[in-house]
């Protein structure tokens, strides 16, 4: 099964894939719809990209999660152009570790290599582009390790419980600035998509753990 918002890229796996010999039981693409057709087809395995409608964040990756909760065993092959830290690591952990695989699209540089991929992932094993290993590594070493000394010292006010203007009149820069910069932070620090307010307390723990 398939999901990928473009619908070029949808259209030629699925003829890719016919031509080795293997049945799409279906294509979708958006993130809602890939757990609708899971659900219904139960398919051998699930290929899809990260960035997807509604939000074009993690949707893909994200319900990608979902479904290995439901059905742990299902084999997941992620094909995108991003590292998306928040969820990689909780798909490639979930069920045994096994049946999982996270590969870029750039990265993939010919038509044997991706279809291996999927059949080693369909029967149970686990393949990653080693960048995404690399960035998932250093998220694990120091989550604030991407950040400039100066959102290191934006960071810590919010830890104090600063305001945007508090922090814009001790650091004697613009608020404009200051969101510039807290903007950044919530960016680095990979947070899962919510309201800032929850985001700016996810950077503080952040910050506290580190």
């Amino acid at each position: 099964m398939l999901a990928e918002d473009s619908v070029l890229l949808r259209e030629g796996l699925i003829g890719l894939l016919g031509r080795l010999g293997h049945e799409v039981v279906a294509a979708v693409g958006d993130a809602p719809a890939l757990i609708a057709a899971a659900e219904e087809h139960t398919p051998d395995i699930v290929v899809t990209d990260v960035r997807m409608p509604p939000g074009f964040q993690d949707e893909g990756l994200h319900a990608a999660v979902r479904l290995r909760q439901k059905r742990p065993a299902l084999p997941v092959l992620v094909l995108s152009q991003y590292v998306q830290r928040t969820y990689a690591a909780e798909l490639l952990d979930s069920g045994d570790g096994s049946g999982v695989g996270y590969l870029l699209k750039d990265r993939v540089g010919q038509v044997e290599e991706f279809v291996d991929a999927l059949c080693e992932v369909a029967d149970g094993g686990t393949v990653v582009d080693p960048e995404v290993v690399r960035q998932l590594l250093r998220r694990r070493r120091d989550p604030l390790e991407r950040l400039t000394p100066r959102e290191r010292e934006v960071l810590a006010l919010i830890a104090q419980g600063k305001s945007n203007g508090a922090i814009a009149r001790e650091l004697v820069v613009s608020e404009a600035a200051v969101g510039k910069h807290i903007g950044s932070i919530l960016t680095k620090l990979d947070l899962p998509q919510a309201d800032e307010t929850h985001r700016r307390v996810l950077a503080v723990l952040a910050f506290l753990r580190a």
